[in-house]
């Protein structure tokens, strides 16, 4: 089995991912983690160094090999879908799931988050917003295209998580 979970950084790809693998006894693969141990360098200097098309070939690439995986969970990147065949390809590999608490809640993880985000850097909490939603609209057409979609639950968890994948399964045989 194959899992991708997508939507936008921050939303929990990450964290829930790591808990649905452990309880599933399945890996978790941080797509973007994977990019950089490949290529030897982290996604923001991939950014800077080769720019956003480079890096989205990369992440292309990385996607195909791990869609050949099995009993994988895959957490892509934000933008990850919304690039090539990308969410065609991960539908055909195996269950998407679309994380998407709401722009609140992103703003808040993100401006606590840690990790360094080339495309957030500096930014208010009212500009993060306004950023968040404008993203948002033009990513939603590709995110909706999952096989599930968890809207507005801020605080998910893995059971919740493996229902709607258990009822899912249900359906779709």
């Amino acid at each position: 089995m194959r899992i991708f979970l997508t939507g936008y950084m921050g939303c929990g790809k990450s964290t829930i991912g790591r808990k649905i693998a452990a309880i599933m006894g399945m890996n978790f693969i941080d797509l973007d983690k994977y990019i950089e141990e490949r290529n030897f360098k982290s996604v923001p200097d991939i950014f800077a160094q080769e720019g956003e098309a480079a890096f989205r070939e990369k992440e292309r690439q990385a996607l195909h090999e791990v869609a050949q995986f099995e009993d994988i969970i895959i957490g892509t990147g934000g933008g990850a879908p919304c690039f090539f065949d990308n969410m065609k390809q991960m539908n055909e590999a195996g269950i998407t799931i679309y994380l998407a608490p709401d722009i609140e809640i992103l703003a808040c993880r993100l401006l606590k988050s840690k990790t360094e985000r080339p495309l957030i850097a500096g930014k208010s909490k009212e500009e993060l917003k306004e950023f968040i939603g404008t993203a948002l609209t033009k990513r939603a057409p590709f995110y909706e295209q999952s096989k599930i979609v968890i809207r507005g639950i801020n605080d998910i968890q893995p059971e919740e998580v493996m229902k709607l994948i258990n009822e899912y399964l249900k359906r779709s045989h």
